[in-house]
């Protein structure tokens, strides 16, 4: 348990809270690219809290800039898109990119006036797939030297979901170990369909046993957290009865990313956005080490479980995420569906829209979680104190030094599992493809 001012200290966002504060000083998924691949791109986006609008000029150059005019307030989402920037159909006033107000046809001639107005403005970087913001002051952090982010083009495809809950207990879904083995536990070892929870039907790496079996009989993993450069090391070992070691490891990106394995050609690095104190969108790239992804395929096999504009799920609260008791008994855990992410968002929307963790009782399972919490309250305090050196990715380490970061899971022989999931990454960079070959073709 901890008191709700915690609760309230971890969870909240918006502008002036010490978290924002700390969200503020880090890059954010804004929209995926597909978003601005219409005829007029210009969409809105509601971002820690606050409601921008994100822009693609004549010249191709991005914007993000507040939603309400300057001016009167109007709705820029409706400006009329032009050179350099956007005009507000109201009374004709130009912003560019940058959010500096150019013109002001309505005033009278020789005017300087607008040269004194400026709306709120944030940089914006693509990244395969995604549109990244930083919203914080002075000069953005740079880009880790992630796998997702130095792939080439064709090995990323990108996708988002809304859940209708914070963003933290969206986050602290995917650095708990413990829960596939029930959450996602399927009854069934054979793989009846295509989903996102393709890998929980595959073998366990190196092994013949089912990963679907290999979580419902070794469902009590030791779990071993590492503080890294980038965040934390989450390891789960299942020891089998044989002697070896089943390792999975997830890392957990601060402030709100993880990057998890999917197959033993594919990760996923997943952040969980605030869109406000009580929903987040979930962003993910899944990064291939082989061939290039389908990415049509992909896309639509999402789309199917999605609704556009909001990338809202289909299987939600107000239909009972497809909740069905035959199911339940004969097939999956939940009784929802084969897709693990429809399991995710059942467990973190049915706590509710901010999780009371007044009332919650952490376990030994529960230790990446409870290390996570640590960090954070930490580097919100260091953000006070004025010590921004201090957090996560933007202390003495360059942050553009920082690869990968490994996920991955295999099994260990000999007990080393640090050893085991090295070695298991050497041989998925070794035997794909050369990505830099890749890039310079």
């Amino acid at each position: 348990m901890i008191s709700q001012e915690m609760n309230d200290l971890i969870t909240q966002i918006t502008p002036g809270t010490p978290a924002g504060n700390l969200m503020r000083h880090y890059w954010h998924p804004a929209a995926l690219s597909d978003e601005l691949k219409i005829n007029r791109p210009v969409v809105p986006v509601r971002l820690l809290g606050e409601d921008l609008v994100l822009f693609r000029n004549r010249e191709g150059e991005l914007g993000l800039i507040q939603r309400a005019c300057p001016h009167r307030g109007a709705d820029m989402c409706y400006g009329r898109l032009e050179e350099k920037g956007l005009r507000c159909p109201f009374h004709g006033w130009h912003f560019n990119n940058s959010g500096h107000c150019t013109e002001q046809p309505g005033e009278p001639e020789g005017s300087r006036m607008h040269e004194k107005i400026k709306a709120k403005a944030y940089h914006v970087v693509e990244k395969n797939g995604i549109i990244f913001a930083y919203m914080g002051p002075g000069k953005p952090p740079e880009f880790p030297d992630f796998d997702c982010f130095r792939a080439p083009e064709s090995h990323v495809f990108a996708f988002k979901g809304l859940w209708e809950c914070n963003w933290l207990q969206a986050l602290e879904v995917g650095i708990d170990p413990a829960h596939a083995s029930f959450l996602h536990r399927f009854l069934q070892d054979e793989d009846p369909a295509e989903s996102y929870g393709k890998q929980f039907r595959d073998k366990a790496a190196d092994t013949e046993i089912p990963m679907t079996r290999l979580l419902r009989e070794y469902p009590r993993p030791d779990i071993n957290v590492e503080d890294t450069d980038y965040g934390m090391r989450i390891i789960a070992l299942r020891h089998l009865n044989d002697g070896r070691t089943h390792v999975r490891v997830t890392n957990q990106i601060f402030p709100e990313a993880i990057s998890i394995p999917m197959s033993r050609e594919m990760i996923i690095t997943q952040w969980h956005v605030p869109v406000d104190d009580e929903n987040c969108y979930w962003y993910s790239m899944f990064t291939s080490f082989a061939k290039p992804v389908d990415k049509e395929l992909m896309r639509s096999q999402r789309l199917n479980e999605h609704t556009l504009p909001a990338y809202s799920p289909k299987k939600n609260i107000r239909n009972n995420y497809g909740y069905d008791a035959k199911e339940q008994e004969e097939l999956t855990y939940t009784g929802m569906g084969l897709d693990i992410n429809v399991h995710d968002q059942w467990a973190v929307e049915s706590m509710g829209r901010i999780q009371d963790r007044t009332q919650e009782h952490l376990g030994k399972t529960d230790t990446a979680i409870i290390a996570y919490r640590r960090k954070l309250r930490a580097a919100i305090q260091a953000l006070e104190n004025g010590n921004q050196k201090a957090l996560p990715m933007q202390n003495q380490v360059d942050p553009g030094s920082i690869q990968g970061p490994i996920s991955n899971d295999t099994l260990s022989f000999d007990g080393d599992w640090r050893k085991s999931y090295t070695e298991a990454d050497t041989y998925r960079r070794e035997a794909c493809e050369d990505w830099d070959a890749t890039i310079n073709s």
